[in-house]
């Protein structure tokens, strides 16, 4: 009797133990492959990492599963730490729709836009080049020939403004001064192609020592890049685009 006791004891025992050993190696499973996921910028689905990260371009949280396919041995996947080989909505060998870079480069504006509003000069400059080759990446061939001249012309002179914000840190003032004229480039872009986003053009009568001046903004709070701090909310919204 106490023999088949201790045989269905050790049967329990020995059940347990590999429902035990399976469930750990699920889990260990589950967890591995989790941590392994990764999710891509709503806006910028080139930009990926893992789940709640921030995106590198418009800042907004990696929220977007990416599908994961078994890696090719013979493919070198591109290096994290260089950012030259991710450069944007050319970086795929998809089509590329005029809209994404014109968005693309409205994203650019906005960011550097907020950067002006929090007085951040630095920051402006960094975002001005990052705006300066959103304009160069979008494809003139995907125009027709009038697209192409009146892009052209707009184009020419956003850059130049977005040129001298990047070349200006530390000169605020000035890059506040570029911006007045590059705000208008971007509401000529808008006006030409449109906006897969919603945007608002706001308005200081403050700015361009006095004579006023727009600027694109996301929200409809007015938060203003020409005085920052100094008069956050001077302004109005205009209308919306």
């Amino acid at each position: 009797m106490k023999t088949l006791f201790l045989t269905a004891f050790l049967a329990i025992t020995i059940v347990s133990c590999n429902n035990k050993a399976k469930e750990t190696e699920t889990n260990s499973t589950e967890n591995k492959e989790s941590s392994n996921e990764l999710f891509a910028c709503p806006m910028h689905p080139e930009v990926t990492g893992k789940k709640g990260e921030k995106c590198s371009k418009c800042g907004m949280e990696l929220t977007e599963p990416v599908a994961q396919s078994k890696p090719d041995k013979n493919t070198q996947e591109p290096s994290q730490n260089n950012p030259s080989e991710k450069v944007g909505v050319l970086d795929t060998d998809s089509p590329v729709a005029t809209s994404d870079y014109v968005n693309d480069i409205i994203i650019s504006y906005i960011n550097l836009k907020n950067k002006l509003v929090s007085d951040d000069s630095k920051g402006a400059a960094e975002k001005g080049k990052i705006l300066l080759a959103s304009f160069n990446r979008l494809d003139t061939k995907t125009l027709n020939a009038n697209q192409k001249k009146a892009y052209i012309d707009i184009a020419e002179d956003a850059k130049e403004q977005a040129e001298h914000i990047a070349e200006n840190a530390g000169k605020l003032d000035h890059q506040r001064e570029h911006f007045i004229l590059l705000s208008k480039d971007i509401n000529d872009l808008i006006k030409m192609f449109g906006s897969k986003m919603q945007l608002y053009q706001d308005y200081c009568p403050m700015a361009d020592d006095g004579k006023g001046a727009i600027w694109i903004s996301e929200t409809k709070e007015i938060k203003n890049p020409f005085y920052g701090s100094k008069m956050l909310t001077c302004g109005s919204l205009k209308k919306t685009l």
